[in-house]
């Protein structure tokens, strides 16, 4: 595949939007568009009792309330772990004192360069939320039994809480 245009036709302060004409190996002109994304991390925050930390809030982009795991956006310079760290500690107001990579996975591969890293933390050391201004985040703390069972009654829809929950889940890592 050969890239022929590559327009910019978004820049945010999130995301950028491009619009790429590509030649295919078979010989056809085809259009791509491509929103590059920073990365992410994203956390499953254990307590010692063997729970997890979840957090509520407000997705405008879906307009209703959903119950995730901790995440942000990558910092430049900033390292997964570093991140998932942080972020632990502004959305639930426990650090971390260890941390364990699960995996990473892209968001959506058909259009996005979104990779996001997937933790747990352990060893939690009860601080306070550092929330920005924009974040009003309510911290739910649940056995890690009833946050499965709330994936599988569709009570939890976001993908990357469920993957995190369900591979911690699996691998009976608490």
């Amino acid at each position: 595949m050969k890239v022929k245009k590559h327009e910019l036709v978004f820049d945010g302060r999130i995301l950028h939007v491009y619009r790429d004409e590509v030649l295919l190996d078979n010989g056809i002109l085809a259009e791509r568009e491509v929103v590059k994304h920073s990365g992410a991390a994203a956390v499953v925050p254990i307590t010692e009792n063997g729970e997890v930390i979840l957090v509520k809030q407000y997705r405008y982009a879906i307009g209703k309330e959903t119950l995730e795991i901790p995440a942000g956006l990558l910092e430049p310079g900033e390292e997964m772990a570093q991140c998932a760290a942080r972020e632990t500690e502004e959305e639930t107001g426990f650090k971390p004192m260890e941390l364990t990579h699960l995996f990473d996975y892209y968001a959506s591969p058909g259009y996005c360069t979104e990779c996001v890293g997937v933790y747990a933390a352990r060893h939690l050391v009860p601080t306070r939320q550092h929330l920005d201004a924009d974040e009003s985040v309510d911290v739910i703390i649940l056995p890690l039994d009833e946050a499965a069972e709330m994936v599988r009654r569709g009570e939890i829809q976001d993908g990357k809480t469920i993957a995190a929950l369900m591979s911690i889940w699996s691998q009976n890592l608490i």
